[in-house]
């Protein structure tokens, strides 16, 4: 499990083909000294496996369907990427439970700059839109953040200066394609009503207040 806490940004150094699925090779730098092969990390918030770990370069298998899933796929030699290590029992834990399970993903599709800050709005498809609530969280391309803007194609966060300079979002481009893992609470409790519901009936607070919520 993780965080949505980034910890560095490395590099890719090479990307590997085969059939449909792909081996992933990536410069972990500082981070080499305290890994081995097993461990798991959220690539751009996709949890991969260390199959090979030699030099500080560390080697993924990535399978057709997190490639069908997620933008690995279109990385390449020279890639930056956001990087998280697994969160140990006894760190603490800041940002949001987050599983390194990709749902899908969205686009950038708008960035309004306001001094440091910067608010970034996501094209995202309907089943994405439907697991967000407003001040819920997120993860984008690994980072937690908070849904600040939700509308029927896209939701917009407000991003600090501290994580623009730690993450990838500081170089982040309009028709930038980003990993959206949306909240696994927020998806367990949809879940759940959705078999509770019959399907034409609207959800409402008193219907809510009759589920004991």
């Amino acid at each position: 499990m993780f965080t949505g806490l980034i910890e560095t940004i490395c590099i890719v150094k090479s990307v590997s083909r085969a059939g449909d699925s792909m081996v992933l090779t990536i410069d972990l730098a500082k981070l080499a000294d305290e890994s081995r092969t097993g461990d798991s990390i959220a690539i751009n918030g996709t949890c991969l496996t260390i199959a090979k770990l030699q030099s500080g370069l560390a080697s993924f298998d990535v399978s057709a369907e997190t490639l069908a899933k997620s933008t690995l796929g279109k990385l390449k030699p020279s890639s930056e990427v956001n990087i998280e290590r697994s969160l140990k029992a006894t760190d603490r834990f800041g940002g949001h439970f987050v599983l390194g399970h990709v749902d899908g993903t969205a686009t950038v599709k708008a960035i309004d700059k306001s001094g440091e800050f910067a608010n970034i709005k996501f094209a995202a498809t309907t089943k994405l839109l439907e697991a967000m609530v407003v001040k819920g969280s997120v993860a984008v391309d690994g980072i937690s953040l908070t849904i600040a803007t939700l509308d029927i194609n896209s939701f917009g966060v407000s991003v600090i200066p501290e994580t623009l300079k730690r993450t990838t979002l500081g170089k982040a481009k309009i028709g930038d394609y980003v990993n959206i893992e949306t909240d696994i609470i927020v998806k367990t409790i949809k879940r759940q009503l959705d078999k509770i519901l019959p399907k034409q009936q609207t959800l409402t607070a008193e219907r809510l207040r009759q589920l004991g919520y």
